[in-house]
C-alpha cells in the first residue's frame, strides 16, 4: 500500500512538472476566484448577473496592475539602469573583502607546496580568471528576465482567462468539485469545499494586508538608511513576502548587494539587511500569528517544504500556491476524517 502511495505521488510531481503550461494559470486562476468569489455573491444578491461582475472584476484588477505598474515604471527603470554598475560596485567590494582570506589562502598552498613538494602550474600568460560577461556589460539575469517576459504575458492571459470563466459561471466549480469527493464525516461535500474556498480567501486577504504594511514600514526605513529607490523596496517586499522563506532571502541578498553598492563602511551595508530581517522577524511573530488565527496554523517544516516542492515544480508561481493549498488540504482531510493523519501532520 505504502509503495502505491509514493508511486502515485511520484507520478503526480511528475505530472505537474511536465504539464505546469496547463497547471499554473488552472492554479493561480482558482487561487484569485476564491479571493474574489464573495463579491459575485454580493452583486448576486443585488441581483447583477455573475458574468458581468466578472468583467468588472477583471477589468479593475487589469487596471490596479497598470495603475500599479505605471506609478512604479520610474523607480524600476531608474533601477534597471543602474543594474550594471550596482553589481560591478558590489563585486569589487566583495572583491577587496575577499583580499585578506585569498592572502591568507595563498600562503598556506605555498607552506603546503614546500611541505609536499608540489608546485602548482603558473598561470599561462594571457589567461585571465575573471568571470565572463557580456559584450554591454549587462548581468546574465537581465536577459534571461526579458527572455521569460512572453511566457509571463502567456500565464497571465490564461489567468486572466479562467478567473474569468470561474466567476462567471458563479459556484458551479464548487459543486462540481463536491460530486467528486467522498461524502465527509461532518456537513456536506459543498460546504467542506467553501470552507476551504474560505480558508485560502483568508489567507490571501490577510497575507496581502500584512505585506502591505511590511512594504510600507521597509520603504521609509530604506529611506531613513539611504537606499536609493525606496518605493522599490516597498514594492519588492510587498510582492516577495507571498513567498514564505524564498522571498525573505532574496530581498536579504538584494539589499545586500545594494548596500555595497552604496555604502563603504560594513556596518552601513549591513543596516539594511539587518533591518529587513527585524521587520521580518516582528512581522513573523508578533503580527502574522494574531492576523492568521487558529485556521491557518499549519506545520512550519510542512510549509518549508511544500514551498520548496512547489518552486521545484513550477518556480514562482508553485511557491505562491504552496501554503494556501496547504491550508485546502487540511481543510478537506480534517472534514472527510475527524481522525484525519494527513490533517494532524499538516496542523501546527
Amino acid at each position: 500500500m505504502r509503495s502505491l502511495v509514493i508511486i502515485a505521488v511520484v507520478a503526480a510531481g511528475a505530472a505537474l512538472f511536465a504539464a505546469q503550461e496547463i497547471f499554473i494559470p488552472l492554479a493561480l486562476g482558482l487561487l484569485f476566484t476564491a479571493a474574489f468569489r464573495p463579491v459575485v455573491r454580493w452583486s448576486g444578491e443585488a441581483r447583477v448577473p455573475a458574468p458581468v461582475t466578472a468583467t468588472v472584476v477583471v477589468l479593475g484588477c487589469l487596471g490596479a496592475l497598470g495603475v500599479g505598474g505605471f506609478f512604479l515604471s520610474r523607480p524600476l527603470k531608474t533601477w534597471m539602469r543602474q543594474a550594471p554598475q550596482t553589481l560591478s560596485a558590489a563585486r569589487g567590494k566583495l572583491e577587496k573583502l575577499r583580499r585578506p582570506i585569498k592572502q591568507v589562502s595563498q600562503a598556506v598552498q605555498k607552506a603546503q607546496e614546500q611541505v609536499t613538494g608540489e608546485q602548482k602550474p603558473p598561470q599561462q600568460k594571457g589567461q585571465s580568471t575573471a568571470p565572463a560577461t557580456t559584450g554591454a556589460g549587462i548581468p546574465p539575469f537581465v536577459g534571461r528576465v526579458f527572455a521569460t517576459t512572453a511566457g509571463i504575458l502567456g500565464t497571465l492571459l490564461q489567468t486572466v482567462v479562467i478567473l474569468f470563466l470561474a466567476l462567471a459561471t458563479g459556484d458551479l466549480f464548487n459543486r462540481k468539485l463536491a460530486l467528486l469527493m467522498p461524502r465527509p464525516a461532518t456537513g456536506t461535500s459543498e460546504q467542506a469545499v467553501e470552507e476551504a474556498e474560505a480558508v485560502v480567501r483568508r489567507y490571501l486577504v490577510v497575507t496581502a494586508l500584512i505585506n502591505l504594511g511590511q512594504g510600507v514600514i521597509v520603504a521609509g526605513v530604506m529611506w531613513l538608511i539611504g537606499l536609493p529607490t525606496p518605493p522599490l523596496w516597498g514594492l519588492l517586499t510587498f510582492i516577495c513576502e507571498f513567498l514564505p522563506y524564498i522571498g525573505a532571502l532574496f530581498m536579504v541578498i538584494a539589499l545586500t548587494v545594494t548596500g555595497l553598492a552604496t555604502f563603504d563602511s560594513i556596518g552601513h551595508v549591513l543596516l539594511a539587511p539587518a533591518a529587513y530581517i527585524i521587520i521580518s522577524t516582528i512581522q513573523n511573530n508578533a503580527v502574522s500569528p494574531f492576523a492568521y488565527g487558529s485556521g491557518l496554523k499549519l506545520n512550519p517544516l510542512v510549509v518549508l517544504l511544500s514551498v520548496l516542492v512547489g518552486w521545484f515544480l513550477w518556480g514562482v508561481a508553485g511557491a505562491f500556491v504552496a501554503v494556501p493549498a496547504l491550508a485546502a488540504v487540511r481543510v478537506i482531510a480534517e472534514r472527510l476524517d475527524r481522525n484525519s493523519r494527513l490533517a494532524a501532520v499538516l496542523s501546527e
